[in-house]
């Protein structure tokens, strides 16, 4: 999927967050049974499977699966926006921050008047993410909320107020996001670490807005010295593919083979973060990664897996994901089912054109 989420970032707030470990994973099928599909009927058959498990989570799932699913429709706007409308009204934070963010994503310019309200929501991340959602569609907002959520003391609303700045493309924003970095004082903790992912946020805003100069902190992240580095290395590395900075891509190759003094390679989350990323710039060569946690028991890592052969793109990988799609746990078969989804359009634009969306 396309989620940022804890330490992968920030646009499904609900999802994927934590390290706790899931159901047992079941065996995946051996992927050298799969011959490449290319038949337009068997493409949109699995397609459409993909889009009906997603459509059912987003609807009948837990407030984290409903986000992911949202999230997972986005390229599928005439799926979605039947579904926005509730979602927008869910009394879940996350769920209607993420709806709100998917009608900016999707430009669902006919689900912006029902946006409109969240821009007095009590919650902060739902406002920012109303004010984007307008803004996306043309519609006319004021963003100055915005300057004052990048000084909340709340780390999780100042990286999303960040994300948002950076998304809506007001290069006038940059000096304020670069005042924000250096007004933060310096923390200890797990503050520490939370502050560090927002300075991360901030620096992709402003590599958004144009700043050639940001893009080294967020290099300069792939080099982590200390344990507490490891979540800001797994951002940065997802970072590094959103921003399409190819001059990153061998530090990147680095991180999924480096190991420590102990000979232990770097954590699972870090990997597969650089292996998603290195896919996105045009190097689909992180699939034997992907392979090492299809069956993990901690679910978080099965999804990010599913979400790493989604990028990577290849057609034989089709029925792990598939496989993925039956796991016991619900954010795992929607990051399969998201794969799917980007496999099937990817083949039927091969075959036939863009696809029906």
């Amino acid at each position: 999927m396309t989620n940022r989420c804890a330490a992968i970032g920030v646009l499904c707030l609900v999802a994927l967050a934590g390290c706790s470990s899931g159901p047992t994973a079941p065996e995946p099928r051996s992927g050298s049974a799969a011959a490449e599909p290319r038949d337009p009927l068997d493409l949109s058959m699995r397609r459409e499977q993909a889009i009906a498990l997603l459509v059912s989570m987003a609807t009948n799932g837990s407030p984290e699966e409903r986000a992911n699913a949202i999230e997972g429709l986005i390229d599928a706007p005439r799926r979605l926006l039947p579904l926005v409308g509730d979602a927008l009204t869910d009394p879940n934070e996350g769920v209607r921050a993420v709806a709100a963010m998917g009608v900016a994503r999707a430009r669902l310019a006919q689900a912006a008047p029902r946006v409109r309200p969240l821009l007095t929501d009590q919650s902060p991340r739902v406002r920012a993410a109303a004010i984007w959602a307008l803004h996306a569609n043309g519609q006319p907002v004021d963003p100055s909320p915005l300057a004052s959520m990048l000084e909340s003391p709340n780390p999780g609303v100042r990286g999303l107020a960040a994300f948002v700045i950076g998304e809506m493309g007001d290069r006038s924003a940059a000096p304020m996001l670069r005042e924000t970095a250096r007004a933060q004082p310096a923390r200890a903790g797990d503050r520490a670490v939370a502050d560090q992912l927002v300075d991360l946020q901030v620096a992709e805003a402003l590599v958004k807005l144009g700043d050639p100069e940001a893009i080294h902190q967020i290099r300069a992240a792939l080099y982590p010295a200390r344990p507490t580095d490891l979540e800001a290395a797994a951002l940065a590395a997802q970072i590094i593919g959103q921003v399409g900075d190819e001059v990153s891509a061998d530090q990147l190759i680095v991180l999924t083979a480096r190991r420590d003094e102990m000979g232990n390679p770097m954590p699972a989350e870090v990997r597969l973060a650089a292996a998603s990323s290195l896919a996105r710039l045009g190097l689909p060569r992180g699939g034997f990664i992907a392979d090492e946690f299809l069956a993990s028991p901690r679910a978080t890592l099965r999804a990010q897996a599913a979400n790493v052969l989604g990028e990577i793109g290849d057609p034989e990988r089709l029925p792990a994901l598939e496989d993925g799609m039956a796991d016991p746990d619900g954010r795992v078969r929607i990051a399969a089912a998201v794969g799917v989804l980007k496999l099937a359009d990817r083949g039927a634009s091969v075959v036939s054109g863009a696809p029906d969306r």
